[in-house]
């Protein structure tokens, strides 16, 4: 491990002539022979894309989903439970919890509540353990727990802020340092981070859940390279999860009529559906969204600012901040 610490003593300078030496034209040799040779994969890429691509069998594995107890995150219990797995619902939702293990149980499958702050490191260390002892060992993460605000930059209180970044960007790195570790030893393992639309897009109006959405975004990107260039490509999968819309809590809604947001919502049930076929088929990122939603925010790291701006002009009514607020 190398870290970097400024620790009020200064640094030594570096200088240009510190860098090893470095050639483009091998670096462009060594690109033109990997693509070649990589060029039967590139051809089972597409159509695994766009044509054809297998489902894998997930059956008595145990998977754990945070904020299990209510909304997406039940129904991803649920849908798991209907591909044969066990399933250990984390919420600090505890009654909620219970009901959505109730649920799984009636349908014949293995299931336990546990009551975590996923925000909280020793609680994540601990929460290892008692589902290890009781369920067994983790197999497939789901990293689903989060805050939703619809805040500007200087509304809600500094441990408010502090609140939506814990909980939803660092417990995905206290969930993962502590479950990762015992799928490399396994050599199988599946990681599922939940992030946003609003983790491709830049929003007015969420500034802090959006900073922690492209948080989650950037870092399943990285712990999937790291992955693959240690050795895990093929047996440790990583999902990248974009929802769009879902009807969850009524507040949610109520928040968004106030904002005069045209937009149609999916189900807990439709986009549980979508997170699970893309795991089955390990797809390292889901656009959880109705067409022709995917297609826009694909072309939206095309188009430029300004054009972005009147697409939201069109689907926000009322953009400008209240006075008073």
């Amino acid at each position: 491990m190398v870290h970097y610490q400024d620790q009020g003593e200064g640094y030594v300078a570096a200088d240009k002539s510190d860098l090893a030496p470095y050639s483009w034209t091998e670096v462009i040799l060594k690109l033109v022979v990997q693509i070649t040779l990589s060029i039967p994969y590139h051809v089972l890429d597409f159509i695994r894309a766009y044509i054809w691509c297998p489902k894998k069998s997930i059956k008595s594995r145990v998977v754990l989903v945070t904020g299990g107890g209510n909304g997406l995150g039940r129904a991803l219990c649920i849908r798991f439970a209907q591909e044969g797995c066990a399933v250990a619902v984390v919420d600090v939702d505890l009654e909620g919890a219970a009901r959505t293990v109730d649920e799984v149980r009636k349908m014949g499958m293995r299931a336990e509540a546990f009551q975590t702050d996923v925000s909280d490191v020793r609680a994540v260390q601990k929460l290892r353990e008692n589902i290890e002892t009781t369920l067994g060992p983790v197999q497939i993460l789901v990293n689903n727990a989060g805050l939703l605000s619809f805040t500007y930059m200087n509304e809600g209180t500094d441990e408010q802020i502090q609140r939506i970044i814990n909980v939803n960007l660092a417990s995905h790195f206290w969930m993962i340092r502590q479950f990762l570790p015992g799928m490399q030893q396994r050599n199988e393992g599946h990681i599922v981070g939940i992030s946003s639309v609003l983790g491709m897009i830049p929003n007015f109006r969420t500034i802090a859940y959006s900073a922690t959405k492209y948080g989650i975004r950037g870092m399943m990107g990285s712990l999937s390279d790291e992955l693959f260039f240690n050795g895990f490509g093929d047996t440790i999968f990583t999902t990248c999860v974009y929802p769009d819309l879902v009807a969850t809590r009524k507040e949610l809604f109520d928040s968004l009529n106030d904002l005069g947001v045209s937009a149609q919502a999916l189900s807990p049930k439709q986009a549980a559906n979508f997170v699970v076929d893309g795991v089955l088929r390990n797809k390292t990122d889901i656009i959880v969204a109705n067409f022709p939603v995917p297609l826009g925010l694909k072309l939206s790291a095309l188009v430029s600012t300004r054009i972005r701006r009147i697409f939201t002009m069109c689907i926000v009514k009322n953009t400008r901040k209240k006075s008073g607020n």
